[in-house]
């Protein structure tokens, strides 16, 4: 028999709070939502205050105004996240039932939605003040990898989101019915921590590059470059962990046991690798791009 790991006894909550018959809980999933913002902010704020690292030796903000974007972030990360969960990946079950919409504390987040959220809060935000545009964006494209790196960890402590069966020594045994669910395995079902996956290459790595080109390589003075190595390191990144993460129930049936939603033959693309795709290629146009004026 195949070592594999037991799931680690972490609880969802840090903390609960009983008043009045109601209970408030600290989830580490919202904390890693919070830890991430406000870092990122930090990041952000760190980078205006180097007006070296930028072109003409201009920062595009003043030192107080990412703590002002901060707010409309936020808003674009949790109103995007949670419409592209519904419109991506459970639109049949939502439009019968509307009001579950709102129901946020019950899960349902989606990056490309918060994504798009984000594109939107800071076209808006950079509108209304007449900042430029696409060094705002790469300020931001740098800081994203730590909210991704702290999400992709919560949602291993929340045992969700697991990746195929898999017989490596490092699969781990995900706790719960659906996860012990694996048709042809004998026994406990040990799965791909493909969460941990993706904290490490779309969070770590992809920061880690990020921040090594905005202040070891002058990235930041060609507007641009590093929105286009954010969105190609994510995509690709994404792309790749497809191919170990378990599909949404909602793509699986019994003649399509890896939920693609589209087939190409004998192979397909889930959900999220058609998701992901546009941001490789366009990541790439943009990097070319930059490359072109500069």
């Amino acid at each position: 028999m195949i070592a594999t790991l037991p799931f680690p006894d972490i609880s969802p909550e840090i903390f609960a709070i009983d008043i009045g018959g109601f209970s408030f809980a600290l989830r580490w999933y919202a904390l890693a939502y919070i830890v991430g913002l406000i870092i990122a902010w930090r990041i952000v704020v760190g980078l205006i205050k180097r007006p070296a690292l930028w072109p003409s030796n201009k920062a595009p903000m003043e030192p107080n105004q990412p703590e002002d974007l901060l707010t409309w972030v936020i808003l674009g990360v949790i109103l995007g996240g949670r419409l592209g969960f519904v419109l991506f990946y459970q639109p049949g079950y939502y439009l019968s039932n509307p009001a579950d919409i709102l129901k946020v504390w019950e899960g349902g987040m989606a990056f490309h939605g918060g994504f798009l959220g984000v594109v939107a809060a800071v076209v808006l935000y950079c509108r209304k003040h007449q900042l430029p545009l696409v060094s705002v964006g790469d300020a931001i494209a740098v800081s994203a990898p730590t909210g991704l790196f702290l999400g992709r960890i919560a949602n291993f402590t929340n045992a969700e989101l697991w990746g195929r069966p898999s017989d490596l020594p490092w699969a781990v045994q995900f706790p719960g019915q659906a996860a012990q669910f694996c048709p042809g395995v004998e026994g406990i079902c040990a799965r791909h921590p493909s969460q941990l996956y993706e904290a490490l290459l779309e969070g770590l790595l992809l920061g880690v590059v990020l921040l090594w080109m905005a202040y070891r390589k002058g990235a930041l003075k060609q507007p641009g470059r590093l929105i286009g190595v954010f969105l190609a390191g994510y995509g690709a990144a994404r792309f790749f962990v497809e191919f170990f993460r378990q599909a949404d129930a909602q793509f699986i049936t019994d003649t399509n046991p890896l939920g693609y939603v589209v087939s190409l033959g004998p192979v397909g693309l889930s959900m999220g690798q058609l998701l992901s795709l546009p941001m490789l290629l366009l990541g790439l146009a943009i990097i070319l791009l930059s490359r072109k004026k500069t």
